[in-house]
């Protein structure tokens, strides 16, 4: 099982640090690519992110459901709260891939980038959470010795 939450804990909060830098440096920074370079930069970002987001999605989503079998230190409400914030992540990072599509498909307006910033504003807080939900368990682990 400590593995198991190892696992989940690098996973989850590798991805908060990501999520933060893409929110506050990466997205609001598109509209300064220039339109004329932005369709080529944007493809090349959506193919080079998802190999880079990819794996760690999957072994947090995977770890956290695998953490409900046997909550660590007996936490069932944060392994749940864990796996409800980790499905969150999976449906906001759908909605940010359709936005990304039609940015695709489009080009970037305002109106896109608004809403990709605001779905990731929003992606940013549950991988936020959960990170705070992951940290919460290892402080039970240690806390009680396990």
């Amino acid at each position: 099982m400590t593995a198991l939450l190892l696992a989940n804990a690098a996973a989850t909060l590798f991805m908060v640090g990501l999520t933060w830098f893409v929110q506050i440096v990466h997205y609001p920074l598109f509209p300064d690519v220039g339109e004329g370079g932005f369709a080529e930069y944007h493809r090349l970002h959506s193919d080079r992110t998802t190999w880079v987001v990819l794996p760690p999605m999957v072994v947090e989503i995977v770890t956290s459901f695998l953490l409900l079998l046997d909550p660590p230190a007996g936490e069932t409400a944060l392994a749940a709260g864990g796996a409800v914030l980790a499905s969150s992540t999976w449906v906001l990072t759908a909605f940010a891939a359709s936005v990304h599509g039609e940015i695709g498909r489009e080009g970037l307006s305002p109106g896109l980038l608004r809403r990709l910033l605001a779905g990731s504003w929003v992606r940013t807080v549950a991988w936020s959470l959960h990170g705070c939900v992951v940290v919460a368990m290892l402080s039970a682990v240690v806390d009680r010795g396990i």
